[in-house]
């Protein structure tokens, strides 16, 4: 059985469009090399769509450890022609990457972000009185 509450049906008119574990999808069908990518069919609004649809390795030409190697170098700061020549791919292509893979990040760390607890530590840290204790040890 495969497990599919990671994904969301990306049909924006869908009443269960951006839903994850909502129960309205199955797969359809396999396909692609060795019939490992899964096509997903939406029981509400009836679209079928690839599992890495809205994903930087949507009809991605390279292999997905390429994609993935290109993507590690530029999270760390890497230039795009140094991670090219690392990688072995063109700078253009780590270019085309690096655009489809920001906007999807965008959304992934806002969406991290909002299930993150808030943060106390400034009302406890003001409600014990530290901040005046730091300050005496930082002029010592």
């Amino acid at each position: 059985m495969d497990d599919l509450s990671r994904f969301c049906c990306q049909n924006a008119a869908c009443a269960a469009y951006g839903k994850r574990s909502a129960g309205n999808l199955t797969v359809c069908m396999r396909y692609g090399k060795d019939k490992r990518l899964r096509r997903l069919y939406c029981r509400t609004c009836h679209a079928r769509f690839s599992e890495r649809k809205g994903t930087p390795l949507f009809q991605a030409r390279l292999p997905e450890a390429k994609v993935e190697a290109v993507l590690a170098h530029i999270g760390e700061g890497c230039g795009v022609r140094k991670t090219g020549r690392l990688v072995g791919v063109n700078r253009e292509t780590v270019a085309r990457y690096s655009i489809l893979a920001g906007p999807h990040a965008q959304a992934l760390h806002a969406e991290l972000v909002a299930f993150s607890p808030p943060d106390t530590r400034g009302a406890v840290r003001r409600k014990m009185g530290l901040r005046g204790q730091e300050r005496k040890a930082l002029r010592s």
